[in-house]
């Protein structure tokens, strides 16, 4: 049986106090850029690209704001471990729980565009196993599965 890692999810405000102190941990600021990126992000339900991102906050802020700024915040909030990248998509969720480091796999649907994220230390540390036995050094596995979430599975059946 594989380990599941399963969490109290912050959300909200809550979570925006967890990432703040991560990122504040790490020796960074929380600055009011980077506070309305994170709450632009988390207030996605599908992963979101620099220019969703970039449009929401345009929207609230009444100005411009630039993908380029915001793509510089949120390559330093995935390494912060703040948020995710969901490499096949160019897009980023919110990580759940900043304070905690998993090698996330991500089940995308193809169909809704839905992106659900599950921990299983097991399988992930297993794929870096198998990387450092090939001479490699695994900084950060991206696991992401295509398919059918379970809504649309059921819509087609």
């Amino acid at each position: 049986m594989a380990h599941m890692h399963h969490h109290q999810e912050p959300e909200g405000a809550d979570l925006a106090v967890a990432a703040k102190s991560t990122l504040e941990r790490a020796g960074e600021q929380w600055t009011a850029m980077r506070a309305s990126v994170f709450e632009a992000l988390a207030g996605f339900d599908k992963p979101a690209s620099a220019y969703d991102i970039a449009d929401a906050m345009s929207k609230t802020q009444g100005r411009r704001v630039a993908a380029n700024s915001v793509y510089r915040i949120l390559d330093l909030f995935v390494g912060a471990n703040l948020a995710r990248r969901v490499e096949s998509a160019n897009a980023y969720v919110a990580n759940a729980h900043p304070d905690c480091l998993h090698d996330c796999i991500f089940l995308v649907c193809d169909t809704c565009g839905q992106t659900t994220h599950i921990d299983d230390d097991h399988l992930t540390g297993a794929v870096r196993d198998a990387a450092r036995g090939a001479g490699f050094r695994p900084e950060r596995p991206v696991i992401e599965v295509r398919g059918r979430c379970a809504d649309c599975a059921k819509d087609q059946a």
